[in-house]
């Protein structure tokens, strides 16, 4: 009997640091790869065209989002030492998570140091929780699907 295959939802993810540490996140985006495309003709190509061949790998930066919190904040700690042109560039995990608590999908991030840090918008007329937000520039990104059952 065949089964049927589902996409996989996006709520069910964790984001660690080199360490091991996880670190509690609401929202990922930018996990982003892009292939800058060459355009070449040699100079007796009878052809009136150019070809085109991969070139460089392009990453957009990572961006990160959660509630503020006041106990233990990594962000602002790996934000603050960076401060001084010496990034801290850490690697970081990004596990997209099934029923089970496996990873289904790994993001390895190379290199990864904060480039902007948004402590979120205050307002006295709602009652919403304060949301932060750290951008991360980085050196590349491998992707690792676990093996289907």
């Amino acid at each position: 009997m065949a089964t049927t295959k589902y996409p996989l939802p996006a709520f069910y993810f964790n984001v660690s640091w080199e360490d091991g540490e996880y670190v509690p996140f609401s929202e990922v985006s930018g996990l982003t790869v892009e292939i800058e495309p060459i355009e070449y003709r040699h100079g007796d190509s009878k052809e009136f065209s150019t070809i085109k061949m991969p070139g460089l790998k392009k990453y957009g930066n990572i961006s990160l989002k959660r509630g503020a919190i006041t106990d233990g904040n990594v962000l602002f700690n790996w934000w603050n030492s960076a401060q001084l042109n010496i990034p801290d560039r850490k690697p970081v995990t990004i596990s997209l998570l099934n029923e089970k608590h496996e990873p289904v999908i790994t993001w390895k991030i190379k290199n990864a140091f904060p480039v902007k840090l948004d402590s979120g918008s205050l307002n006295a007329k709602t009652n919403e929780v304060l949301i932060e937000a750290l951008d991360l520039a980085h050196e590349g990104i491998t992707i690792e699907q676990a093996e289907a059952e």
